[in-house]
């Protein structure tokens, strides 16, 4: 017998059904991605396995009660600080604004009026925070950027044996990915690399007060910015856990959040 069980994900459904089953209560939701160098022990993937896996934990676990929609991910985004590394595959930001756009354009012919991206890319945040108000003056959706972990340099937390600057294939990174596909991490090539000579500026720093720009390989030829060596499987099952109850907080409150004169 065909299993007839509902699907939350955006495209299995057909034309007609996008316009039956979805109504101005709705959230869809984005994964953002990236493929990108993560060190030589983690692939190439690891932005884009946490973002989709986090958001199908978070639809098949709230997606009647929230009435979530899963759109496929988005692969390649904004990932140009390592441009410098073979393998990383990026978007402009010119361009990734003009993806989201266009995504935003095409949601807004449905009923659902919320759209979440989640984003598993640090690299991605700022501008994703700025295509929020260009999608919403331009179409009149609502948009949301959500992490289901805040990057180290954005204000999330990092161990302490990385002074508060694990942002790339760090311990957190890697612990997760140890959690969630094993078979894709190299623990041999595990090396730590943090830039212990960032703690004597008190706001030119990640984290700090005072952004500054940077490239990956500015720290070091690994890529990596942080301790995997720090990482196990145990350490990863409680952060994406974490990570998974947290999206799904910001998306109780994204359900009952309305603009006044929306």
């Amino acid at each position: 017998m065909v299993d007839r069980h509902p699907s939350r994900r955006f495209a299995d459904l057909t034309g007609p059904q996008v316009m039956e089953r979805l109504t101005s209560r709705s959230i869809v939701i984005q994964p953002l991605g990236a493929v990108e160098q993560h060190g030589p022990h983690l692939p190439l993937s690891t932005d884009l396995v946490i973002a989709q896996t986090a958001a199908e934990a978070v639809v098949d676990a709230a997606g009647d009660g929230l009435d979530l929609w899963l759109l496929p991910p988005l692969a390649y985004t904004k990932s140009n600080e390592h441009a410098w590394s073979a393998g990383t595959v990026w978007l402009s930001a010119t361009t990734m604004l003009a993806v989201l756009d266009d995504l935003g354009r095409c949601l807004a012919g449905t009923p659902a009026r919320k759209v979440v991206f989640l984003n598993g890319h640090g690299g991605n945040s700022a501008l994703v925070a700025m295509a929020n108000r260009e999608v919403r003056l331009a179409h009149g959706l609502m948009t949301f950027l959500v992490h289901p972990f805040v990057p180290a340099d954005q204000g999330g937390a990092s161990p302490p044996e990385e002074l508060g600057m694990g942002i790339h294939g760090g311990a957190d990174e890697t612990a997760v990915m140890l959690h969630l596909r094993p078979d894709l991490v190299d623990m041999s090539r595990a090396a730590r690399n943090v830039p212990e000579w960032l703690t004597a500026f008190d706001r030119v720093r990640f984290g700090g007060s005072v952004p500054f720009g940077w490239l990956s390989s500015d720290f070091g030829p690994s890529g990596v910015i942080g301790d995997p060596t720090l990482a196990t499987p145990e350490l990863g099952r409680r952060l994406f856990e974490a990570g998974v109850a947290s999206v799904l907080a910001a998306l109780t409150e994204i359900d009952r959040f309305e603009l006044p004169l929306e």
